[in-house]
């Protein structure tokens, strides 16, 4: 490689190695002129670097974000981490799965013989543990409104789709279709779905929304000053509404129960609830859900015998599939029954 081209490609690695960089200081990591510099950088900017000249006693430049993006330069640590991240967006839920692998192959292309063989030998298959349920997918374009959103610290305006279907007659509840106020306060993203920790300014109170359930709307709101999230730590936050509430405002289908089972055993299998040893084969457990049957069809799968310590729906919900899982086994005829409330 000419000499040249070997500085210029030296040049940008320190440029984009940290924000500003005194003149002197790059014509002695690079073992030129200061004069040299000048014209490496003019030769950059001619390829489409966006390099900015700082002003002061000895001079310096900056590396700046352009209209187009340049290329760029990566050290093999970096270019590893790209590739784990590109392989595993498959299951980020955030639609981009596409652009991941072509992103892959275009850095796969570019990269030294040497590191293309380490990055091959780097096999990484994503599967989501959440469940086997594909995830809904979210556009990426929302994705960015929600994340300027949080940042610039704006009242949020959008529609939210409702679990199930609003109702249609006289007596619809408005308030279930109008749009959502919020102070977007966190993006997070979990299980291989993304929600919107925000302040309800319509509820006065802590939501978490379900982001492929988001339609935003346009233009923003004002700026708000940010409130302290309860406990202060958001992943803490968002794991506890996933203990029995949807974040949505709804009832909380959370359960208390019994098992003949060692705590070791059902903490294993269980991702959100809480669970407390109460011997060597038995342990409590605080389990929530979407909806009770859902609850007590979920702590039925232990296989074990199991005491209900409450509330009443769980047990109603218990009753319901007990007659439903009869009549199955009997292979009788199939009665409808009364249903447990969902919520």
């Amino acid at each position: 490689m000419p000499k040249t081209s070997a500085r210029l490609l030296s040049l940008l690695a320190l440029l984009q190695a940290r924000r500003d960089w005194p003149g002197r200081l790059l014509a002695e990591r690079l073992e030129v002129s200061p004069r040299t510099v000048r014209r490496d950088v003019d030769r950059l900017r001619e390829l489409g670097y966006p390099i900015a000249a700082i002003k002061g006693p000895d001079g310096g430049y900056r590396l700046g974000a352009g209209t187009e993006l340049p290329p760029l330069l990566f050290d093999d640590d970096q270019a590893v981490a790209l590739t784990v991240a590109l392989r595993t967006a498959a299951v980020t839920g955030a639609g981009i799965e596409e652009a991941a692998v072509r992103a892959l192959s275009t850095v796969r292309q570019v990269m030294p013989t040497r590191l293309r063989h380490r990055v091959d030998a780097l096999q990484v298959t994503a599967v989501d543990g959440a469940g086997t349920r594909p995830h809904p997918q979210v556009a990426p374009g929302v994705l960015m409104t929600l994340s300027a959103a949080v940042r610039a610290r704006e009242v949020l305006r959008f529609d939210y789709e409702p679990v199930s279907p609003p109702a249609t007659d006289a007596h619809a509840d408005p308030a279930a279709t109008a749009p959502r106020r919020v102070q977007p306060h966190h993006l997070v993203t979990r299980g291989g779905r993304w929600y919107l920790v925000a302040w309800d300014l319509d509820r006065d109170d802590w939501r978490t929304f379900r982001v492929d359930r988001i339609t935003p709307r346009t233009p923003t709101g004002p700026r708000f000053i940010p409130r302290e999230l309860p406990g202060g730590d958001v992943a803490a936050f968002v794991a506890g509404r996933f203990q029995g509430s949807d974040g949505t405002g709804g009832r909380p289908c959370l359960g208390e129960v019994v098992l003949a089972l060692p705590a070791s055993v059902v903490s294993t299998y269980t991702r959100d609830g809480v669970v407390e040893e109460l011997g060597p084969d038995r342990c409590r457990l605080v389990l929530g859900a979407w909806s009770w049957p859902g609850l007590a069809a979920s702590i039925g799968r232990f296989d074990a015998d199991i005491e209900v310590i409450g509330p009443t729906e769980l047990k109603d919900a218990f009753a319901h599939l007990a007659r439903r899982y009869a009549r199955a086994a009997a292979d009788g005829p199939t009665e409808p029954t009364t249903r447990p409330p969902s919520r």
